[in-house]
């Protein structure tokens, strides 16, 4: 994970720190890497095959709420 950066305009990351606070998200990076995630799902056609019970899994342990 730390060989791979990405540069945010500070003014953005504030958005998105705030964001990702209202959202619920343990940190701005999770919540970039789910935005980045759905889009290239979305683009690439990747949703097809993804199970959604899974999905709310991940997000649910992300969230804290289970290990």
């Amino acid at each position: 994970m730390f060989g791979n950066r990405v540069k945010i305009d500070d003014e953005l990351f504030e958005k998105i720190k705030q964001c990702a606070a209202k959202a619920g998200y343990a940190s701005p990076e999770e919540f970039v890497q789910h935005i980045l995630e759905k889009e290239v799902a979305r683009l690439t056609g990747g949703d097809a095959g993804r199970d959604p019970e899974e999905e709310v899994k991940k997000r649910l342990q992300g969230l804290g709420y289970i290990e």
